[in-house]
């Protein structure tokens, strides 16, 4: 069995459609080839210069190496690991079907293999940091062989996808391959600073403190704050307001969930119910676990009222207004800002 890294679109844009439809896809745009006709992966990649006749030699390697192997190595039974860019949580599949081509596709949907979920939205917290590092390949397609991973997620597939014990953290040396070599070489270091602020986070605003971060970072864009004590809320755990002295401007009920569970339509509903009985005008709701994929759909009738933000929303308001913090807060979650060079493919 081999374990695969497959990605649902740059930003994500394809996940619903894997994840609804229980297919992977091959998403470069026009590729409307035949790959099982293709036997060598440099037929695949003269096909990808025929179509994209700009790119550079190095950048048609990149691509075939990663297109190639989605028809003539992948196999039935073997695992698949897809990271949500929308959410913070990993969808693992096994492959059940065989490569398929479907000539009318729409594009890009031209090549795909019919997956079975067996772990759905489990959250990256649940995964040892050097499994991160392998799913955070800047790769769509590669294979995944390090730290023995293979090992590892039927572990934790065998233990309910509960997070690893410092008993399963075995460390293997790779298996040189095209593949591996990527996987080594590219990582989204961007992702990876992200799960290591997100363990912080959860390390040391579990639970209820939660809620006094997201207040902290309502405070520093200029809310005046209130703050329920833990326990039961009444359907709502900061109130703010950017009035004066906090009255009248813009007034916010808002509710944190620090839970990694996805959370559901009627969880959201419930807000909106309190934000009548506050007089508020908008709501915020904040789920560190994300939310199921229908909830954005159903509440665009709420956008001019509701605000969803999930984790990855917390962590761009919290570095965007990290100065202005209260001073306890950041000696709790010292961060740094830190700049690299985002070079492009053929570079």
């Amino acid at each position: 069995m081999a374990v695969w890294l497959v990605r649902a679109g740059s930003a994500g844009e394809f996940e619903d459609r894997f994840i609804g439809e229980r297919r992977v896809y091959v998403t470069w745009d026009g590729l409307d080839v035949n790959l099982a006709s293709l036997q060598q992966r440099e037929q695949v990649q003269a096909a990808l210069a025929e179509r994209y006749p700009e790119a550079k030699a190095k950048t048609l390697q990149n691509w075939s190496s990663q297109v190639w192997p989605f028809a003539q190595r992948m196999q039935v039974g073997d695992w698949l690991v897809l990271p949500l860019k929308t959410q913070p949580v990993i969808y693992i599949g096994e492959i059940v079907g065989d490569y398929r081509f479907t000539a009318e596709g729409p594009d890009p949907f031209f090549h795909w293999r019919a997956v079975k979920w067996i772990g759905e939205a489990i959250p990256r917290s649940h995964f040892a940091q050097d499994l991160l590092y392998s799913f955070g390949a800047f790769m769509t397609i590669c294979r995944i062989q390090r730290n023995n991973a293979e090992g590892r997620l039927k572990a934790m597939a065998a233990n309910g996808w509960q997070p690893e014990s410092l008993q399963q953290l075995v460390k293997d040396e790779a298996t040189a391959s095209d593949e591996v070599a990527l996987e080594q070489a590219e990582t989204d270091l961007e992702r990876t600073g992200k799960d290591h602020i997100v363990r912080l986070i959860e390390r040391r605003f579990k639970g209820h403190r939660l809620t006094t971060l997201v207040a902290a970072i309502l405070h520093a864009q200029g809310f005046s704050v209130w703050q329920s004590p833990e326990g039961a809320d009444g359907g709502v755990d900061i109130l703010a307001s950017n009035g004066l002295m906090g009255f009248g401007g813009q007034n916010l009920c808002v509710e944190v969930k620090s839970g990694t569970g996805l959370i559901d339509r009627p969880t959201v509903d419930k807000l909106l119910g309190a934000m009548s009985k506050f007089n508020a005008d908008q709501g915020l709701f904040v789920a560190w676990g994300g939310y199921r994929s229908n909830v954005q759909k159903e509440l665009a009738s709420s956008f001019f009222r509701l605000r969803l933000w999930n984790q990855d929303d917390l962590l761009e308001q919290l570095f965007l207004h990290y100065d202005k913090l209260d001073e306890a807060i950041k000696s709790e979650l010292p961060l740094k800002r830190i700049w690299t060079a985002a070079l492009p493919d053929d570079l």
